[in-house]
């Protein structure tokens, strides 16, 4: 058995000197005993490449666009410096300029957005706009990622003549708050916890108060439209 795989490889390897057949790489540092090895360094380099490829792919138009990840985003959540009422503004704004209705802005949505707030952009300018913030590359704004100009606009990270910070300047929809990363002491963080927590249990009240006061009008209405039915038979 040994003498005739070694006369194979033999073989081969006049066939390979000759052109006739072509040479495969193979694994000089395999584990004797049959175990598989670890991933190695230049298994990850070659990972990273290919990532590093695929997106240059991506920016040219080539490809094809992978799905997202399908974890459950929460805005209130993610983006404790906003308020209940801000994001909820925001995504008031979003909805309003998702013509489509698929839970995206697009290139041409956004700039539609931009022509209505008085601050129209280039084709250019409008795709450097999504670029910014557009961490899964699909080319378009989900709401996280439009969320995502108002956290940079609080932070002072958009340059003030980019087409984002114009965006979040004409919205009207105030993000000049101050979360715990301001307290100069830890004391002073957990006063301002405490007192964000408070603040967003007491807009969930409201909320609640709200529409319990909208469900006792919608009653008092259906009462006196029957009274108002009986009237008449």
């Amino acid at each position: 058995m040994a003498t005739d795989e070694l006369s194979s490889k033999l073989s081969r390897r006049l066939q390979i000197e000759e052109g006739a057949e072509e040479p495969v790489a193979v694994d000089l540092l395999g584990n004797q005993d049959g175990s598989e090895d670890k991933p190695s360094t230049a298994n990850a380099d070659s990972e990273l490449g290919a990532k590093l490829q695929r997106r240059e792919e991506l920016n040219d138009g080539q490809g094809e666009h992978r799905q997202p990840s399908m974890k459950v985003f929460n805005p209130y959540t993610e983006f404790k410096e906003f308020s209940r009422g801000q994001i909820k503004d925001m995504e008031k704004m979003f909805k309003t300029f998702d013509a489509g209705k698929d839970n995206y802005i697009d290139l041409m949505e956004l700039k539609l957005m931009m022509e209505k707030l008085g601050a129209p952009q280039t084709h250019l300018g409008l795709k450097n706009m999504i670029k910014e913030v557009d961490e899964d590359l699909d080319n378009k704004l989900s709401f996280r990622e439009f969320l995502l100009i108002f956290r940079k606009a609080a932070a002072g990270e958009l340059a003030e003549d980019s087409g984002l910070c114009v965006l979040a300047r004409l919205s009207e929809i105030d993000v000049s708050t101050e979360g715990v990363k301001g307290a100069k002491t830890f004391f002073e963080a957990k006063v301002q916890a405490i007192s964000e927590s408070n603040r967003f249990e007491a807009e969930i009240r409201q909320e609640q108060e709200e529409k319990k006061k909208q469900l006792e009008e919608q009653k008092v209405r259906r009462a006196a439209f029957k009274d108002l039915q009986s009237a008449f038979k």
